[in-house]
C-alpha cells in the first residue's frame, strides 16, 4: 500500500513539474503539458503541428482543431531570440503545450507594431500539439532529406483524406440527431428544414437575392459550440466571439450562380421572407480540394434568410429604325 501511495506521489510530482510555466528568451512563457519524450526540433526539421492561437481574452483566432488542416512546415532559423522557430526548439515529437509570445519583444525586434487584434495585449498565446517530427539523417544530402520528407507527408496526407472521406456522411447525421431535425433529402444529397416557406414566386438563376445567412461546421469547439466561420449577422458574430475587422453586417446580395452548388440550391427552395437550414455534403461546397478554412470533405451547415428577391430590370424595346429615305 505504501509503495502504490510512494508511486501516485511520485507520479503526481512528474506531472505537475511538466505543467510548470517557464521563461524562454525575449519574454517568452511556456508550459509542457505532456511530454512524447522525443529529440526536440532543430532548425532544418518539417513539423506537422495542431494549433489552437488566442489572445489574452482567451478569442479564439485560429484553430486547426476546429477546421481539421494541421499545419506542416519546416522549422526556419530563428530572426530572434523568443520567437516562434525560437519556441519550437523547446519541444519534441508528442509534445503538447501552451507558449505565449512576447508581443512587445516581437515590435521591437521586427520594427513592425502589433497586430491590431492583439494591440491591447502582451502575449500572442498558442496551445500546440506536435504531430510529426520529420528529421534529417546525418550526413543526408538535402535533395534526398526532401525527397523522403515530401514521400512521407504526400502518403500521411492521403490516408489523412481517406480517413475524413469515409467520416463525412457520419459527421452529417451525426448533426441530425444532435439537433433532433427533421430532414428532407433532395436528390443532389442537401439535407434540409425550410422553417419558413416565405411568400411569392421563388427565386431563379438570374435573380439577385438578398439573405441574412450564418455558416458553421458539424463540428463543436472546446466550449461546445458548433464552430462559425462566416455571418453577415452581427448578433450571431458576437455570441460566437467572430467578430472580423472591416467585415459588413448588413444584408448580403448575390446571385444564385455566383456560390456553392448547395448554398444555390437552398435559397432557391424559398421565397422572400423564407428560412431554411441547410446541411450541405462536401460534394456541394468545398469538395474533395476544401479551400480557405474548408479542408477537404468538410460538411457545413448554413442558416438562411431570404429577405427579398430582386428580379432583373427588363430590357428596353428596341426601337425601329426610321425609314430609309426615298429617293425622288
Amino acid at each position: 500500500m505504501k509503495k502504490s501511495l510512494a508511486i501516485l506521489f511520485v507520479a503526481a510530482l512528474g506531472l505537475a513539474a511538466c505543467n510548470t510555466e517557464k521563461k524562454g528568451p525575449g519574454g517568452l512563457l511556456y508550459t509542457i503539458h505532456k511530454s512524447g519524450g522525443k529529440d526536440k526540433i532543430k532548425e532544418g526539421d518539417i513539423v506537422k503541428i495542431n494549433f489552437t492561437q488566442k489572445n489574452e481574452k482567451d478569442s479564439v483566432l485560429g484553430s486547426t482543431y476546429e477546421t481539421e488542416q494541421a499545419q506542416i512546415f519546416p522549422v526556419s532559423k530563428k530572426n530572434y531570440a523568443g520567437d516562434m522557430n525560437d519556441v519550437l526548439t523547446l519541444f519534441g515529437e508528442g509534445d503538447s503545450a501552451t507558449f505565449k509570445i512576447n508581443l512587445d519583444t516581437m515590435a521591437a525586434r521586427t520594427n513592425q507594431p502589433k497586430p491590431e487584434q492583439f494591440k491591447n495585449d502582451k502575449y500572442m498565446i498558442f496551445t500546440v500539439k506536435v504531430e510529426k517530427v520529420f528529421k534529417k539523417g546525418a550526413n543526408e544530402p538535402d535533395s534526398v532529406f526532401h525527397k523522403k520528407a515530401s514521400d512521407f507527408f504526400q502518403a500521411d496526407y492521403k490516408a489523412d483524406m481517406e480517413k475524413r472521406k469515409a467520416a463525412e456522411p457520419g459527421k452529417i447525421k451525426q448533426y441530425i440527431k444532435e439537433n433532433n431535425l427533421k430532414v428532407t433529402t433532395s436528390p443532389s444529397g442537401l439535407e434540409y428544414v425550410i422553417t419558413a416557406p416565405g411568400t411569392g414566386e421563388k427565386a431563379n438563376n438570374t435573380d439577385t437575392v438578398v439573405i441574412n445567412y450564418i455558416g458553421r461546421f458539424t463540428k463543436k469547439n472546446a466550449k461546445g459550440k458548433y464552430v462559425l466561420f462566416d455571418t453577415n449577422v452581427e448578433k450571431a458574430a458576437k455570441e460566437a466571439d467572430h467578430i472580423q475587422p472591416g467585415h459588413k453586417y448588413e444584408p448580403a446580395k448575390m446571385l444564385p450562380t455566383n456560390v456553392v452548388p448547395g448554398f444555390s440550391e437552398a435559397i432557391k427552395l424559398i421565397g422572400k421572407g423564407g428560412k431554411i437550414t441547410a446541411i450541405f455534403p462536401s460534394k456541394l461546397g468545398y469538395g474533395e480540394e476544401g479551400g480557405g478554412p474548408f479542408a477537404p470533405y468538410t460538411p457545413m451547415v448554413f442558416e438562411i434568410e431570404v429577405i427579398d428577391i430582386i428580379k432583373p430590370k427588363a430590357a428596353a424595346p428596341v426601337q425601329p429604325a426610321p425609314p430609309a429615305p426615298v429617293k425622288k
